[in-house]
């Protein structure tokens, strides 16, 4: 048996299968233990098949395993392949993870990883175990791991509504759908919750608190739903993929799928709406598509336009919808349900069209005996007598039922004489292009065509007759008709065609140059002539139909593709604005404009000229558009009656913006492969600006590390030029106040504060060198075990000449424990905030340094009763050349708290500025305690 073109393998999705296939080869396989919550028995079920895999021969590496504490999971790890788990450092804690690189270098062949949703610990290359997985995969490891239905992103907030509780660790449902197969591990609610009551879950206090929250029989039951829903959906794409795979295209009834057509008859809204219902009692997607045959491309503006809002009707009520084109609507209908393996095809009740032409649902049930038809009767008395037209519709790519309240084709043809109506904008069709103003015009124009072209065949040949056959002067008429079909259309080839039969009596039938026929064998020659004229015509046009939707289909992925390559190369947020103004200009013959937020997340209003008639342009439906990421305006439920429809351009990681369109018609927003191939653009437009954005990003911290980079070089040299002069100014100016003989009172004055200034400027200039040395990661720090009090000592003993003014007191709390810190570093910090407190609060003020303890950490803080800190900057002053007053007559360049802030997080804390318990300004800092070692034994002694 021949294949025919529809059971034909694509070449390009055979090639993509074979990349995929050899992609997936050098991968490794993953398997996923799913359960509906802790407890149902992952893990076991993980370790249990290792310990099979471990009889058989194989090598088995447990990466990670969570017991838990139970006794008998516990006992299925003993004589396994443990790996040692990676000791991580983390605020004075030690915290065991995962160590991915000792798991890379042994490459053992399977390895196991529990609770695939786990954010590792800071400090580890990725921050989530899911990424480790992934990078085993990549690196040709097998993987066997567990997961809970709470932790797949799409289900997290499903979950914490059901549950109350919303968990943070997640899991994307890519990695959950590509792993290559997943086993469910389920049990009833009761019996695990029996579990849970004899400690086999969790223990004690635990136990008890999941008892009365998340383990309540209802939730359980909800989220085993979840979870076999889940696998269900996760089994349904390994069914589609098979077929795909192996091109089956018998229809397997593996669930309850639904198809809907929608026809051009009135009440084909009482097909979609029960359509509806069917699919939610059966509780399964359903798709609807219309099918547009080159009869139902005549019709009336005013039953397209049914037609598109029917459509429309059933996207809202859930379904997939298609507009698809042919000539045979049942075979379409078919190889649509084939394809997306949808075992039931509803369709409205037949009505009477020409008595030789089977109905739909009769060629459906010859052309797949395998697939469930339901007939859907009429809503009305009314309904039911309207006017019919054959035409199919009503395929939701996620759904499984067809309907089709249909008509057959030819009714359409019968009502209009064979004869096109003048068409309105627009059409059914996403390939029916819009006609001009003329096209009623050029139509009649057509059919004078050709009946001329008939007749002035007759005139040619008229004077061929002694020399040429009557059969082959036959030919020729039957030559210009499939011309005229081809040129013009099935309406002006039907015209033709009668045309050329009056000729072809008139002027070469005997008696000629009239009607009359003496010969009755004529009669059959023009029977004959005409049939074959009516059927060539019909078949050509239909050719040139389909030539003309192929053409659309290619133009439209023509457009895209050069919109595509245009983004590619788009460096500039302007680039963007024009390409996706001229794709959407000549895509829908519609007016655009982009819409882009700026810092605070408001839409700004276009410049004049952008596009979009600003006099329409409402920027709060936009706004409305942008913040809730949906349509609106026309053509949506949102504000229809806009003549602007709004569509918000989602990136990946957040919406960029708002494409506004203006129409020339309304009714193209109907049509599904419009908004598809807008949707396409928009997508498009969307990721090109996130690129730019970030690639605009990229190079701002570039030139920022660049500028830093340079600033601390210069620092640094500077700093290193001045040191030696500074110091030898600060000598001498020191000597000149303690020369002999002694200065008069005005000169020793003035060498004092000669010294004064000397002193300032060295103190900055070793701030300047230490901050450049700090972070360049040239400091070596001197880390030992010593009391707070002797650091807190010597800070003010060195502060003293600056605190001579000042209050000074300290809370420092017996037995505070030993701290590890460079003594040297932390009293610099404690003297540039004592210096700090100095410079902005009056003589006379009180500052307390203090210290107690929080926790694991140890909290130093010094504060004053001064006026306090710059409201809202309060961050803003730990920057580098940042000073708390603007401007000031108080020394200083603003890098004493940088300096503090860099050598503080280098010791591991953290330093913050908040308001004193004087109600002046504090800073706070919080030093990690750790374990100090024990004393010597002879110190004991």
């Amino acid at each position: 048996m021949v294949p025919t073109d529809s059971q034909r393998p694509d070449p390009d999705a055979l090639l993509a299968q074979v990349q995929a296939q050899e992609r997936k080869a050098a991968r490794g396989r993953l398997r996923i233990y799913f359960g509906a919550s802790a407890g149902v028995g992952k893990t076991y079920a993980m370790l249990s098949a290792a310990r099979k895999l471990v009889a058989a021969g194989e090598s088995v590496l447990i990466g990670v395993a969570e017991t838990h504490g139970r006794s008998e999971t516990a006992a299925l790890l003993d004589g396994l392949d443990v790996l040692p788990l990676k000791e991580i450092p983390y605020r004075g804690k030690v915290l065991k993870e995962f160590d991915l690189d000792a798991a890379l270098a042994r490459r053992p062949p399977l390895i196991l990883m529990d609770e695939l949703a786990h954010s590792n610990a800071p400090g580890s290359r990725h921050p989530k175990r899911w990424q480790d997985v992934d990078e085993l995969l990549e690196a040709g490891i097998d993987v066997l791991t567990t997961v809970n239905v709470q932790h797949l992103d799409s289900l997290n907030d499903v979950v914490g509504g059901i549950t109350g509780i919303r968990v943070n660790e997640t899991v994307p449902d890519t990695v959950f759908d590509q792993a290559d197969e997943v086993v469910l591990v389920d049990i009833p609610a009761d019996e695990l919750l029996a579990r849970l009551k004899s400690g086999r879950v969790y223990m004690g206090q635990q136990a008890e608190r999941a008892r009365t929250n998340f383990f309540r029989k209802g939730n359980l039951i909800a989220l085993r739903e979840l979870a076999l829903r889940r696998t269900a959906d996760r089994v349904e794409d390994d069914v589609r993929a098979y077929r795909v795979e192996q091109s089956i295209d018998a229809i397997w009834k593996t669930g309850a799928s639904l198809l809907c057509c929608v026809g051009p008859r009135p009440g084909c809204e009482h097909v979609v709406r029960s359509a509806a219902r069917l699919a939610g009692q059966l509780g399964t997607p359903w798709h609807a598509v219309y099918v547009e045959t080159p009869a139902l491309q005549r019709l009336p503006e005013a039953e397209r336009e049914r037609i598109l809002k029917t459509l429309k009707l059933a996207q809202e009520l859930g379904a997939s919808t298609a507009v698809l084109a042919g000539a045979d609507i049942a075979a379409i209908a078919v190889d649509y349900a084939r394809s997306h393996n949808l075992s039931k095809i509803t369709l409205g009740r037949g009505h009477s069209g020409w008595p030789w032409r089977a109905a739909h649902i009769k060629r459906m049930a010859d052309l797949a005996p395998d697939v469930d038809l339901i007939e859907i009767g009429d809503a009305s008395r009314e309904s039911s007598q309207a006017v019919q037209a054959g035409g199919l519709a009503g395929l939701s790519p996620f759904g499984r039922t067809l309907v089709n309240p249909f008509n057959p084709p030819d009714a359409a043809a019968a009502r209009t004489g064979g004869a096109a109506p003048a068409s309105a904008p627009g059409s059914a069709s996403a390939e029916e292009e819009v006609l001009p103003d003329g096209a009623a015009k050029r139509r009649g124009l057509s059919y004078l065509g050709a009946a001329g072209a008939s007749v002035a065949t007759a005139l040619i040949t008229a004077p061929l007759l002694p020399y040429v056959d009557l059969a082959n002067i036959a030919m020729l008429f039957l030559l210009v008709v499939v011309l005229v079909a081809v040129r013009l259309g099935r309406g002006p080839s039907v015209l033709a065609t009668c045309v050329s039969v009056l000729c072809f009596d008139f002027f070469f039938v005997s008696p000629r140059f009239s009607f009359a026929v003496s010969d009755l064998q004529y009669v059959i020659t023009f029977g004959v002539m005409l049939a074959v004229g009516l059927i060539t015509g019909h078949l050509t046009a239909g050719l040139r139909f389909q030539a003309r939707v192929a053409s659309h289909r290619e133009a439209r992925s023509r457009a895209l593709y050069e919109f595509a390559r245009e983004l590619s190369g788009a460096l500039q947020t302007g680039q963007i604005f024009d390409s996706t103004r001229s794709a959407v200009q000549a895509a829908f013959r519609a007016r655009a404009v982009l819409l882009l937020p700026d810092e605070e997340g408001r839409l700004q209003a276009p410049a004049p000229g952008g596009g979009v008639n600003l006099s329409v342009l409402d920027i709060g439906i936009a706004q409305w558009a942008y913040e809730r990421a949906e349509s609106a305006g026309l053509g949506t439920d949102t504000l229809p009656a806009s003549r602007i429809f709004y569509l918000p351009l989602v990136a990946p990681m957040r919406t960029r913006g708002v494409l506004a369109i203006e129409p020339g018609h309304r009714r193209w927003m109907l049509i599904p492969e419009q908004r598809q191939q807008l949707d396409t653009i928009a997508a498009l437009a969307a990721i090109a600006l996130e690129r730019v954005h970030y690639i605009e990003v990229a190079q701002a911290a570039l030139v920022s590390m660049e500028s830093e980079r340079l600033r601390n070089s210069l620092l640094a040299a500077l700093s290193h030029d001045l040191r030696t002069p500074l110091t030898s100014l600060v000598g001498l100016s020191e000597s000149l106040a303690g020369s002999k003989p002694d200065l008069a009172p005005q000169q020793l004055a003035q060498a004092q504060a000669l010294h004064a200034e000397s002193l300032r400027m060295s103190t900055l200039v070793s701030n300047l060198l230490d901050m450049a040395r700090i972070q360049s990661g040239e400091v070596t720090f001197n880390l030992q075990w010593q009391p707070l009090e002797e650091v807190v000592g010597s800070a003010l003993r060195a502060s003293a000449p600056q605190l001579g003014q000042h209050a000074v007191g300290t809370a420092l709390p017996h037995g505070l424990p030993l701290l590890r810190y460079d003594a040297v570093l932390i009293e610099r910090v404690l003297c540039n905030l004592l210096e700090n407190a100095v410079k902005y609060t009056p003589p006379g003020s009180r500052i307390v340094v203090s210290g107690e303890l929080h926790g694991q950490w140890m909290k130093v803080m010094v504060y004053d009763d001064g006026p306090g800190l710059p409201y809202g900057r309060e961050e803003a002053l730990f920057e580098k050349f940042t000073r708390g007053e603007r401007e000031s007559a108080k020394p200083g360049v603003g890098l004493g708290l940088a300096i503090c802030r860099a050598i503080v997080e280098a010791h591991g804390g953290s330093i913050a500025a908040e308001p004193s318990p004087l109600g002046g300004a504090a800073f706070a800092i919080a030093l990690p305690l750790g374990t100090p070692p024990d004393p010597p034994t002879e110190l004991m002694e």
